[in-house]
Parts: structure tokens; C-alpha cells; sequence
């Protein structure tokens, strides 16, 4: 057993003092910045800002020495614009500035900014504000008032990029050779490396192209004095063909690889250029997107021979091998076809990785230390894997006894009504004998007729009714007409969907019901964009009533496994709240009658399933006490607790999305959960969009605050309220990679809760799970740079279980922090279910977002979400 766990995580080094670096800063000025404005966009806050991601990729791949743009600069001009190791030469920086400003001219007829911009009267070329020196401190924090430690804004875009330039630096060695890196600059806050040239895999006669990945953000731990540099390693795979038609090509992320044109200054920590490659609808034609930088590249380097993006498109591996001294590699994504490179890495060469940072990085930062076992308990009264040999009943059996107790208490003396709409027969007949053993009734009780079969036992009925899916399981028929918005004639389709369903034989009053329907994969649906049934059934069925699980059609060729079907039924009754967690063996200090509360936040985009955005508040309720267990939802509009499906269906049948206050239905739900000890379980990823008071820099230990209000304790919200917050990963690294080892060397991965050995009044934890059977691959496996004795196979896929930070805002004064951690880390666990990603309640709470299906409607634009979260600093 594993006893400490490591984290990919580097802090400044209080030993070594400030990481302090000579830079050079350059402000646009009031002058240049006048002068550029002719060209005006509006930022999400409406704010008018000049258009400069164009230039700031250009000017972060080829201005020699600069490290990172400015956030904000095209808004204010006194604010810094760029950061450079050494100053630019005016004569590198006129040409990258004229050539952006040429296709600001371009793109507006009554202005010509090549004219003002190029001022004879000026001193020199092109009229750009003179360079300054800083001494800038890399490690600058300032602590909040509840003692979490936060970098200086600036740094969350400075500091990775001076990280990334250190690894950069120098290559990384093992045994099996070596690899570079090379700096991929986004400019909003994170900074990739990825190891070029490209390594090569070879498989079925072909050539499969990869490097790894490391991408560097920063962070902050609640209540932690420091902050946090993360460092995430994975494979980044590359495109050598296109098995897509050129219109399925909406946007691919092409970097590129140049050499720079200029001799002056040092290359310090050369590049990849970002370009996104894709097919544009108006011209007909492949075209680089997204203001990618590489349409003035000829201008500005006539020598050579760039990608163009249709023989980029025809000749990938061509590019990606490089011509001349120019490679351009498509990064892969699933749309362009298979990949024999499997994603991942696994510990023992991400342990490798992690020791060249730590030496990379020091003494400027220093790795965080090793967390340490908190809890033995790590997992609640489970049932054992096997039935012991003195046991008459086996474990099927006891589950199968567990659901139907879960099914009666949500079915609570009502029928439940099944229609199994299929397309295979196979798939039909699979169900239909999957059901009785889920739930252990016997073959013999089910009663046919025709096209219908029953069972009655332990006060639980379910009539079952099956009917070829027809028409109705068919691509939705989307209008061509593109003068409508994408998110008009989707919706124009589902409702097509849902008036040819209103034609079926709807719900019976008095009864729970359910529809099962077969269904062809996504990927069959790929070559329609939107033509995907499965909203438009959800959203359908939801307004007769009736909760939808859906079942793929098998491939030709291949059967229906009693596994997937037996997985379809768990998934319907989980929708239908036959679900509650085990018995917790968190301590003796948890209340006997507490009940589960979880929140999340709903965030639909235009790229959503209807293409219409959309903010809900989803809130669940679970209470587990001995033989009254349920799991209920809060429904604002009839402001009361409701069972779970109808909390679903409440949620399908609800109309456009509207601004409400959503702080405010926080504290309503808190109000309704005042009548017994309650614990709240909020990921504050998601949920700091709505309720910006739980950013890291703003929590203080026992209190809850919202808007702009003052502080107050957790108690004022109830005696028996407990909080605990729960981050992930969040697709911003906001949690760090880890590894499990020993003193002997030994690399893996390891379950439990964690948290620093020194630190007794900790209120952060880590919670990790165990990996599934299904996932289990040879922890020694490398696929990098294979080593003397090691296992290499650069096709396998390489699945980590994910570390889930627990922090325990508010619990009693006399109670542990370490068992409300445990509980929640406990919560992950269930009998049928491997480990999930977040506890039960809060994993109920995140489902609930599959009926969130708002419709465009026509003339009228959606309701437009808050800020991202990349805006909103943990």
C-alpha cells in the first residue's frame, strides 16, 4: 500500500526569495493607440478594444525575445502590451505592426491606417512608443484576508510563459534518448510545450505522428499561503490524413514551424506559431481562421515557401515532416478520423517528467510537498466483490434485492411504465431479459401478451410495452436555408421531432413513465451537422412526461452484450431517483439523520446540444435515513422540493432562458434545507460563475458571502449546515496530475484521502479512487522514450484516475474537518458504479443538465451567459 502521493505542483521557494527578472515592458500609448481604433470591437462586457489576437500570436512567434502580450492592452492603451526578455528592434516590430495594420485597412473601406501609421513625419517608420525597463517579481503574492496566497494578475499570463521558456531551456533525457521542447502560446493564460520534431509510431503500414505535452497554468489552493504552478503531461497526437469532407472542417489548430527572418536578437525560447485551418462558407473554399497570423507571413518572409491551407488540407504528413526549413502539424482531433497513437501517459513517465521540471525549475520553485494518508476508511459499507463461502446470498442477489428497495421507494406505490422502442430485435430481447435480474425478480413472473410483458413483486409493478422506433429514432431534417440562424433551424427540426411524438400514445395519469429507445451512435449522425436525434427525443418525451434513456444500435456484425443493456436499466433508474448511496464509515462524529445537498451550474453555449445558451441553478436533495431514502430536486417555479424525474421533466418542459438572479435561488434553497444537519456539496468551478463569493482569494473558513454583501457565518444559513467545496480539473488544470510512490521507487496510483503530513488544522484534502477493471493498464508502460526492460506500446490508451481537491469550508467547531473530507471522498463510491468523478449527490446534480434543452426562437436573440470561466480567477 501506498502511503504518500506526489503532485505535479511548484511553488515559489521562500528559501530562495522572489523570482526576480529584468524585463522590458512596451505600452501602445494613447498616440498609437488612437490611431488603431478606427477598427473597434465589442469584448463580452461591451467594452470597445482593438482586434489584436492576429497580432499578438505573430508577435509572440516572431518578434525575437518577447515572453507574453498584455491582457487588455487593446482596451487601454497605458496598460502593458508587451514583455520582452530583451527589446525588439524597431526594424522587426514596423514590418509585424504594418503588416497587422494592413488587414485592419483591408477589412474597413473608409479608413486607411497604412497611410497614418506610416508617417514620414514621424520619427522613423512607424510611430511605436519607446521600451522600458522593469524589474519584475515572478513570485509576487498577495494574501486575502482567509490567508490564500494569489498571484499579482499579470502573472497569470507572465509566469507561464517564463515557466515554459525554462523548460524549454534544455532537453529532457532518459535512458532512451532525449526530447525538445517548443513554446505554443494561446495568450489567455495557459502555455503548452510539445516535443518537436514529432515522434513516430508505426502500425498497420502506416506512420502515426505524436509528441508529449506538457501544459503549464497557475493556480490557487484555498487557505494555502502559496500559490501554485501546475504542470500536466499527456500526448499531443497529429493529423497525417483527412477522412473528412472538406466542409466538416470547422476549425482545426494547425501550429506551425518557422524559422525567423530576422538576425538581430537571441531566439529565446523559439515557438510554434497557432493557426486554425477551416472551411468557410461564403467562399467555398479552406481558408486559415480566427485571425491566425499565418495569411502575412509571405509579406513579411519572401525566402520561403509557406502552407497553403487546401495543400495542407490534401497533404498533411507531407507538411508535418516539414519542406525546406518550414513543418506545420494539424493537431489531431476524433473528427478526422482514427488515430493508432493512444492518448495518456502513464506514472511512471509522468514521475520521470516531474523530477526534469522540479530540476528545470529550481531554485526559483520548488515542488509542493507529498501529501500523506489522512484516513484508513477509505471507502463506505460496500458489498464484498465476491460472496463469501458461508453466504447464502450472492452479491448479484443482494444487489439485485438493493435496486428493487431503491425502485419501490421511488416508484412510492406507483406503476411503472415502460416503452422499449427498438430497431434491433436482438436489442429488444436483450432488455427484456436484462430487466427481472437487475432487480432479481424470476423469469417465470413476467405475464405476455402481445408486444407486452409485466412483473408485480415486493410492491413493485412495471409493465413493459415494445414497438419498432420507426421514424422516430431517424436524422432530424434540417432547413438549408442559411440566411436562419444554425440555432433556428435546429429548432425548427426538434420541433418537427416533437409534434411527430406528440402523435404517439402519451402517459398515463397515475403512473411513472419511461422510454427506452435504440438508437444509432453520434458518430452516425457526423455527416449532418445537427442532425442527431436524441435532444429532440429528450426534449419530446420530457414534455409528455416520460424520462428517456437511450441504447446504441449495435454495429453490424456485432451483438448486443447483456453488459450494455444491464448498464441502460442502472441508467434509468438512476433518472427515475431509485438511486442512494451506501452506509459512510466517515466517523462517529457525522449526524444519523443528515441529509445530502448539492448545487450546479447548468452553462449552455451556442455550441450546446439545441445551439441556444442557457444559465440554470440545479439543485438536489438526498436523504438516506434507514428505510425512507429519496432524492429529490428543487423546483423554482413551485418552489418546493420535487421527487428527481420530476425535476428532470421540469426542466425539459421550461422555456427560453432568461437572466434570474441565481444568488438569490442559492439562499432560497438554503432556507428550505434548515430543518435537519445538512451537508452541501458545490464545486466551485462551476459554480463561482453564479456565485463569484467562492473564487479561492475570497473564501475565509465558516463563512458564506454573496454579491456585495458582508461576510457571515455558515451557521446563519442553519445550526446543522456543513459546507464542503470540491474542484476538479475543470479543462483548465486547476487541479494538479499525481502519482503514487514509495521509498523503494515503486510508481502507481493509489486510493484514499490525502492532505499534508504537517499541517493538523488542514481544511484541503485530496481524494483519489481506485482505477476501474476496464481502464487497468501496465503501470511500467512507456510511450515515450522507452527505456532497457520497460513495456513500450505507443497505441495504448493510458487512463489516470483524476484527483478531486476536497476543501471543508464549514463544519462544527468540535468536529473533525478530516471526516466531512472522508465523507465526501466516501460518496464517490456506490455498488454499481465504478468510482465517480464527484460525490453521489453533486454526481445527480451535474446529469440533470441532459434536460436543460433550450430552443432558439426565431427573430429573437438567446439570453447570453455571464463571463467564461477562464475570466474568473480561482
Amino acid at each position: 500500500m501506498y502511503h504518500s502521493i506526489r503532485t505535479m505542483a511548484y511553488e515559489p521557494d521562500p528559501e530562495n526569495g522572489p523570482w526576480e527578472e529584468d524585463l522590458h515592458v512596451l505600452r501602445l500609448g494613447e498616440g498609437l493607440h488612437q490611431a488603431l481604433m478606427h477598427r473597434q470591437e465589442k469584448s463580452r462586457s461591451g467594452q470597445l478594444h482593438l482586434p489584436v489576437a492576429r497580432l499578438h500570436s505573430l508577435l509572440r512567434a516572431w518578434a525575437p525575445g518577447v515572453l507574453a502580450t498584455g491582457r487588455n492592452a487593446g482596451a487601454d492603451g497605458q496598460l502593458p502590451w508587451l514583455y520582452a526578455w530583451e527589446p525588439v528592434p524597431l526594424q522587426v516590430m514596423a514590418p509585424l505592426v504594418g503588416a497587422w495594420a494592413d488587414t485592419l485597412a483591408e477589412e474597413q473601406d473608409e479608413a486607411d491606417l497604412e497611410e497614418e501609421l506610416w508617417s514620414e513625419e514621424e520619427a522613423g517608420p512607424l510611430a511605436l512608443p519607446q521600451w522600458q525597463s522593469e524589474r519584475i517579481d515572478l513570485t509576487e503574492t498577495i494574501v486575502s484576508p482567509g490567508g490564500t496566497g494569489e498571484p499579482a494578475s499579470r502573472l497569470y499570463r507572465l509566469l507561464p510563459e517564463a515557466v515554459a521558456f525554462r523548460l524549454a531551456g534544455a532537453p529532457f533525457r532518459t535512458e532512451g534518448g532525449s526530447l525538445r521542447f517548443r513554446v505554443v502560446s494561446s495568450g489567455t493564460g495557459g502555455v503548452d510545450l510539445v516535443s518537436w520534431p514529432p515522434l513516430r509510431y508505426e502500425r498497420w503500414k502506416q506512420t502515426w505522428y505524436y509528441s508529449a505535452c506538457l501544459s503549464v497554468t497557475v493556480h490557487t489552493v484555498p487557505f494555502a499561503p502559496r500559490f501554485r504552478v501546475h504542470v500536466a503531461a499527456g500526448v499531443r497526437r497529429w493529423a497525417s490524413q483527412l477522412n473528412i469532407p472538406r466542409r466538416k472542417l470547422g476549425g482545426a489548430t494547425v501550429l506551425l514551424d518557422t524559422p525567423l527572418p530576422w538576425p538581430e536578437g537571441s531566439d529565446k525560447g523559439y515557438r510554434l506559431m497557432v493557426n486554425t485551418l477551416g472551411y468557410d462558407w461564403k467562399t467555398k473554399e479552406l481558408t486559415w481562421k480566427r485571425r491566425s497570423p499565418a495569411p502575412l507571413l509571405p509579406d513579411l518572409d519572401i525566402a520561403r515557401r509557406f502552407p497553403e491551407p487546401e495543400e495542407l488540407f490534401s497533404s498533411p504528413e507531407k507538411w508535418l515532416n516539414g519542406r525546406q526549413d518550414v513543418a506545420a502539424g494539424i493537431v489531431y482531433h476524433p473528427v478526422l478520423g482514427p488515430h493508432e497513437v493512444g492518448t495518456g501517459l502513464m506514472p511512471r513517465e509522468r514521475a520521470g517528467l516531474d523530477t526534469w521540471i522540479e530540476q528545470r525549475l529550481s531554485p526559483v520553485l520548488r515542488r509542493t510537498a507529498d501529501l500523506s494518508r489522512a484516513t484508513r476508511r477509505n471507502t463506505p459499507s460496500l458489498l464484498p466483490r465476491s460472496g463469501k463461502g458461508n453466504d447464502p446470498v450472492s452479491r448479484d442477489a443482494q444487489l439485485a434485492l438493493a435496486r428493487r428497495s431503491a425502485l419501490r421507494r421511488a416508484l412510492d406505490g406507483r406503476p411503472l411504465h415502460v416503452q422499449i422502442l427498438w430497431q434491433s430485435p436482438q436489442t429488444r430481447e436483450t432488455l427484456l431479459a436484462a430487466l427481472p435480474k437487475a432487480i432479481g425478480l424470476a423469469p417465470g413472473s413476467r405475464a405476455d401478451q402481445e408486444g407486452v410483458s409485466s412483473w408485480t413483486a415486493d410492491g413493485v409493478r412495471i409493465v413493459v410495452r415494445t414497438k419498432p422506433a420507426g421514424e422516430l429514432a431517424s436524422a432530424l431534417r434540417l432547413s438549408t436555408d442559411r440566411k436562419q440562424r444554425p440555432a433556428v433551424r435546429l429548432a425548427d427540426a426538434i420541433t418537427e421531432r416533437c409534434a411527430l411524438v406528440a402523435e404517439e400514445e402519451g402517459r398515463e395519469e397515475g403512473v411513472v413513465s419511461l422510454v427506452i429507445m435504440e438508437i444509432a451512435s453520434k458518430e452516425h449522425f457526423a455527416s449532418a451537422s445537427d442532425s442527431d436525434p436524441k435532444s429532440a427525443l429528450r426534449l419530446a418525451y420530457g414534455r409528455q412526461g416520460r424520462i428517456t434513456q437511450f441504447i446504441n444500435l449495435p454495429e453490424p456484425g456485432t451483438e448486443v452484450c447483456e453488459h450494455r443493456a444491464n448498464w441502460t436499466w442502472l441508467d434509468a433508474f438512476r433518472q427515475l431517483g431509485a438511486i442512494s448511496p451506501p452506509a459512510h464509515r466517515a466517523g462517529a462524529g457525522i449526524p444519523d439523520d443528515l441529509q445530502y445537498a448539492a448545487l450546479w451550474l447548468v452553462r449552455l453555449t451556442k455550441d450546446g446540444p439545441t445551439r441556444s445558451p442557457a444559465r440554470r441553478l440545479v439543485a438536489v436533495r438526498v436523504r438516506a435515513d434507514s428505510g425512507s431514502e429519496s432524492v429529490e430536486g428543487w423546483d423554482e417555479g413551485r418552489a418546493e422540493w420535487v421527487p428527481y424525474p420530476d425535476l428532470l421533466l421540469s426542466l425539459a418542459k421550461a422555456g427560453e432562458a432568461v437572466s434570474i438572479d441565481l444568488e438569490r435561488q442559492i439562499r432560497t434553497v438554503l432556507f428550505q434545507l434548515r430543518d435537519r444537519p445538512t451537508l452541501l456539496l458545490v464545486n466551485s468551478g462551476n459554480m463561482r460563475q453564479c456565485w463569484p463569493r467562492l473564487r479561492n482569494g475570497a473564501l475565509i473558513p465558516h463563512m458564506l458571502a454573496f454579491g456585495t454583501g458582508p461576510q457571515q457565518r455558515l451557521a446563519a444559513y442553519g445550526d446543522g449546515l456543513r459546507m464542503v467545496l470540491v474542484r476538479d480539473e475543470n479543462g483548465r488544470g486547476e487541479v494538479p496530475e499525481w502519482f503514487a510512490h514509495d521509498e523503494s521507487g515503486k510508481i502507481g496510483f493509489a486510493e484514499g484521502v490525502w492532505a499534508l503530513s504537517d499541517d493538523p488544522g488542514n481544511r484541503v484534502f485530496a481524494s483519489t479512487t481506485s482505477t476501474p477493471p476496464t481502464a487497468a493498464r501496465p503501470k511500467g508502460l512507456m510511450k515515450l522514450l522507452p527505456v532497457t526492460g520497460s513495456r513500450t506500446s505507443p497505441g495504448s490508451t493510458a487512463w489516470n484516475p483524476r484527483l478531486l481537491e476536497v476543501t471543508v469550508l464549514g463544519c462544527g467547531s468540535s468536529e473533525s474537518c478530516v471526516d466531512w473530507a472522508t465523507l465526501a471522498h466516501q460518496l464517490r463510491y456506490h455498488n454499481d458504479y465504478p468510482p465517480l468523478a464527484y460525490p453521489l449527490p453533486l454526481h445527480l446534480a451535474q446529469l440533470a443538465k441532459e434536460y436543460v434543452l433550450p430552443l432558439a426562437l426565431r427573430g429573437k436573440q438567446s439570453f447570453r451567459p455571464a463571463a467564461a470561466s477562464s475570466e474568473i480567477l480561482p
